[in-house]
């Protein structure tokens, strides 16, 4: 009885459908039952294993003496059915050999082609020495039968349909069991592909380029009488990279092309020049769109500093009430008048009057302590 039961199925078959044996093998062979039937029947968890299968197993041939050694040694004879294996007479030999053993009962089929008794040599998927041996009326498992609409479903419940018919179980006892089963790995191989297909994207985004939008927005008192931002250079430094653009105006976008994607939500640093306006060096997180802050420097129109000079006498003049901007001052010993006019009021000229007569009633900015105002003669 060891040696009869050393295999627990041969496999019988055609070589045309080689594929088929490999595939059913596989299957019965790695087919889980239920622990709860195993501990019943006193089963491993795999208990169709192992399966005999020629190519992976022994030379395919006539019926030798190895071949009768292996189909003695099996417990029961799997045939795949189709118009091959219906022509084959290897097949047929193994048939009545098993039969021969005293297991007709253990004899099963799995048709994979053609139709059972169709009668036609061209679609009968039975060898003919199951109609001479007499053997009981069998349909076996076929991978056609449409109860369902999904072709593999199909497929699946032929293999279990065999399945139960090899192990003397009720078909539903394990086809329920095995479409949850399916279901649960219908739902991890979806799971599995959106996780492929989001770290595909995710790896496609990342390696793009994207274009980068600069905005400057001015934070000081905006004053109309002054002169407007112009020729603003702005610098962004990106992994040691320096990417440079100029805006003609306050309104106009800095744009900075091709910026690998990797950069995107980290800290890069931005620096701006521009005339009038105060300098900025920043760091602040890179995006597609950017908002920086500039303001314009109160001191370039604000800040009055010149000297009252006597070009005949060639000397500064002190003591000499000077009125600029709504202010009045008095310019110093060394003849500097000096003063802050706030950016609100500033403007790129100012109307001068004087406690003396000036060669000028105006004064254009800007100007500092190289400014030299000429007292009238």
């Amino acid at each position: 009885m060891e040696q009869q039961s050393k295999y627990f199925a041969f496999i019988s078959y055609s070589s045309k459908d080689t594929e088929w044996g490999k595939r059913l093998q596989k299957k019965l062979e790695h087919y889980r039952m239920p622990s709860t039937l195993c501990s019943e029947r006193g089963w491993e968890r795999t208990p169709m294993n192992p399966v005999f299968f020629a190519p992976t197993d022994i030379q395919p041939g006539g019926l030798t003496e190895e071949l009768q050694e292996r189909l003695k040694a099996s417990r029961n004879l799997i045939v795949i059915c189709s118009p091959a294996s219906a022509r084959s007479k290897w097949v047929g030999m193994e048939i009545e050999y098993f039969h021969k053993l005293g297991r007709t009962k253990n004899i099963h089929f799995f048709i994979v082609e053609g139709q059972p008794h169709s009668g036609d040599p061209e679609t009968e998927c039975f060898n003919p020495v199951v109609h001479e041996l007499g053997l009981p009326e069998i349909l076996g498992a076929n991978i056609h039968e449409k109860n369902y609409k999904l072709p593999w479903l199909n497929r699946e419940r032929a293999y279990v349909q065999l399945v139960s018919k090899l192990l003397g179980v009720e078909f539903d006892t394990i086809w329920q069991r095995h479409k949850r089963r399916i279901v649960r790995k219908i739902v991890a191989w979806t799971l599995g592909i959106i996780a492929v297909v989001a770290a595909l994207i995710a790896a496609v985004t990342m390696s793009r380029p994207v274009d980068v939008q600069l905005q400057l927005h001015e934070t000081s008192v905006h004053n109309d009488n002054l002169p407007p931002m112009k020729d603003a250079v702005v610098t962004l430094a990106v992994d040691n990279v320096l990417e440079v653009d100029t805006l003609r105006a306050m309104e106009d976008q800095a744009l900075f092309k091709n910026i690998p994607h990797k950069y995107l939500n980290k800290p890069v640093r931005i620096t701006v020049v521009c005339d009038d306006f105060m300098d900025v060096d920043t760091t602040v997180v890179l995006n597609s769109q950017l908002a920086v802050n500039i303001a314009r420097d109160p001191k370039v129109y604000g800040d009055i500093r010149f000297r009252i000079w006597n070009r005949s006498e060639e000397k500064m003049v002190p003591g000499v009430t000077v009125a600029v901007a709504g202010q009045t001052v008095v310019s110093d010993a060394q003849g500097y008048v000096s003063l802050t006019v706030p950016l609100a009021e500033q403007r790129k000229t100012y109307p001068l009057s004087s406690s003396v007569t000036l060669h000028e009633d105006s004064l254009y900015m800007p100007c500092g302590n190289d400014y030299y105002l000429f007292v009238e003669e």
